[in-house]
C-alpha cells in the first residue's frame, strides 16, 4: 500500500458535516467494529437476576455466548446468556411459534426476573414484530420481557447496542416516593463507587441509588424514580434520562468523562445546584489545581504530534484539550460524528490544526499512514512494539475508564507527559530530530 494514496482518499476536518464524509482507510476494517449484539449483552452482564436471549442466526449466538463465557457476571456456559437459533423456515414463517416455546422452557429452568429479547440482522430484516412478542410475553409470565433491537446494517458499532438496553429498561421502573439519592446512568467499565465523583456526592450525604449498567439488579431499577436526580455519565444513558424525566420529573446532569477542567467544574457546578449545595471549597481547589497542571504541561507538550484512535473519553472534548496544550492532531479516528453537538468543539480544534478525518478500526493500513505523518505519538490501541520501532510512543488511556471529575485531567496529562518524553527519546536513539 502506498500512505500517501491511502492520505488522499481521506477528508479533513474542515470539510466533514456528517459520519458519511469520514471514509476508512480500506474497503475492509481490521480490526472490524463489534455490533451491537454485543453492546446489548455488555449491559445485561451489570444487570443481576436478567437474562438475554439472542434471537438469530447461529453466528449470531454463537458470537455471544463466546463473549459472555469469559465473564463471572454471566456465570459461564449455563449462566444468563441463552440463544433461539433461527432455521430457513423460521426465517420464511416467522420465529413467534418459536420463541414462545424457548421461552417456556427458560422460565421454567431460570427464574429470572427480567428477560432482554435481543434481536440480531435477521430478524429485522424479516420484520418479526418482537415489541408485540415481549408485551405478550410480559402479559403471560408477569414478568418483564423487554425488545431490543441490534440490527448492524443501520448502525457503526456496538454502542447503540448499550443505549438501547437500558432505555428499554424505563418500562420496568415503578412510580416512588422520592428520596435523598442519585441515579448513575452510562457507566460501562470500572466501578463508579472508586471515582472522585461518588467520593464527592458522599461526603455531601448524597446517596447513590441505581447504577446502570455498571452494577444494579432488576429491583433496583423497579425503583430507580426515587432518586431526585440522573446523573448521565456517558452519551448511552442521555435516551434513558430524557424520557425519566418526562415520565417521572427527574431531572439530569450531564458529566461526561469530561478532560478540560473548564467542562469538569461547570458539571460540579450544575450537578451542585441541582442538589441545592453550594459548590465545596475541595472542588474549587481541584480546579485550580487542574488548570495550573494543564498549564504547565504545555511547555512540554507544545508541538508533538498525534494520531488519535480510540480513548474513553469524548472525542471531540479530548481532542480540544490536546490541542489547547499546544499538541497537533494528524489524523482523528471516528466511529460516529455529531457535528451539531460538538461544534464547539470542532470549531476550537480548527483554529489551531485541521487534521484528517477517518473512520476508526483501521490499524492495519496505518503502518502506512505512520511513515508519511511520523506522529510523535497515537492515542487507542496498537502494538506498542510496532509503534516504537516507527518512533512512535502510545498513550495508555484505559484506566481512563474508571475514573470522573479532575482525576480524568490528572491522569490523562502526566500519562500524555510520560508518552511525549518517551517518544523524544526514541527520535533521538533513531538520529531524528
Amino acid at each position: 500500500m502506498n500512505g500517501k494514496e491511502l492520505l488522499e482518499k481521506l477528508g479533513k476536518l474542515r470539510q466533514t458535516t456528517c459520519i458519511k464524509d469520514v471514509k476508512p482507510l480500506t474497503d475492509a476494517l481490521f480490526p472490524g467494529a463489534h455490533c451491537p449484539l454485543m453492546g446489548s449483552a455488555m449491559a445485561v452482564r451489570g444487570i443481576e437476576n436478567s437474562m438475554i436471549v439472542v434471537i438469530g442466526t447461529d453466528e449470531c449466538s454463537y458470537y455471544t455466548k463466546h463473549m459472555t463465557l469469559h465473564s463471572e457476571e454471566f456465570g459461564g456456559i449455563f449462566g444468563r446468556c441463552v440463544s433461539v437459533v433461527l432455521d430457513s423456515r423460521d426465517v420464511t414463517f416467522g420465529s413467534k411459534k418459536k420463541i414462545e416455546e424457548a421461552m417456556k422452557e427458560l422460565m421454567e429452568e431460570y427464574k429470572p426476573e427480567a428477560v432482554f429479547l435481543t434481536t440480531t440482522c435477521v430478524v429485522e430484516i424479516i420484520g418479526d414484530d418482537m415489541d408485540m412478542i415481549a408485551d405478550s410475553l410480559t402479559e403471560k409470565y408477569n414478568v418483564p420481557f423487554l425488545a431490543v433491537h441490534t440490527e448492524h446494517f443501520k448502525c457503526e458499532n456496538h454502542m447503540p447496542g448499550l443505549e438501547r438496553t437500558i432505555t428499554a429498561c424505563l418500562s420496568i421502573m415503578e412510580p416512588q416516593e422520592k428520596e435523598n439519592t442519585v441515579n448513575v446512568l452510562g457507566q460501562r467499565m470500572g466501578s463508579f463507587r472508586t471515582t472522585e465523583l461518588c467520593r464527592i456526592l458522599k461526603e455531601n450525604n448524597v446517596e447513590i441509588g441505581l447504577q446502570l449498567p455498571s452494577g444494579c439488579s432488576v429491583e433496583d431499577i423497579k425503583t430507580a424514580p426515587k432518586a431526585k436526580l440522573n446523573v448521565v455519565v456517558h452519551p448511552i444513558a442521555l435516551p434513558l434520562a430524557k424520557k425519566m424525566k418526562a415520565k417521572f420529573k427527574i431531572p439530569y446532569v450531564f458529566f461526561n468523562k469530561f478532560t478540560r477542567p473548564e467542562n469538569i467544574y461547570k458539571a460540579y457546578e450544575e450537578l451542585f445546584e441541582c442538589l441545592n449545595i453550594p459548590v465545596t471549597e475541595e472542588i474549587k481547589q481541584l480546579y485550580e489545581k487542574a488548570k495550573r497542571i494543564s498549564d504547565e504541561a504545555k511547555k512540554q507538550l507544545n508541538g508533538i504530534t498525534y494520531i488519535y484512535g480510540n480513548t474513553p473519553f469524548d472525542s471531540m472534548e479530548f481532542n480540544q484539550f490536546m490541542v489547547e496544550e499546544g499538541m497537533k492532531p494528524l489524523v482523528i479516528q471516528l466511529s460516529e460524528y455529531e457535528g451539531e453537538r460538538d461544534k464547539n468543539e470542532i470549531a476550537a480544534i480548527l483554529e489551531k490544526a485541521d487534521p484528517y478525518v477517518a473512520k476508526s478500526a483501521n490499524i492495519a493500513p496505518l503502518q502506512y499512514i505512520y511513515d508519511v505523518l511520523k506522529p510523535n505519538l497515537y492515542l487507542g490501541h496498537e502494538f506498542a512494539a510496532r509503534l516504537r520501532k516507527k518512533g512512535i510512543e502510545i498513550v495508555h488511556s484505559d484506566k481512563a475508564s474508571g475514573l470522573l471529575g479532575f482525576e480524568v485531567t490528572f491522569f490523562i496529562t502526566e500519562e500524555l507527559l510520560r508518552a511525549s518524553k518517551e517518544a523524544r527519546e526514541l527520535r533521538k536513539a533513531m538520529g531524528e530530530n
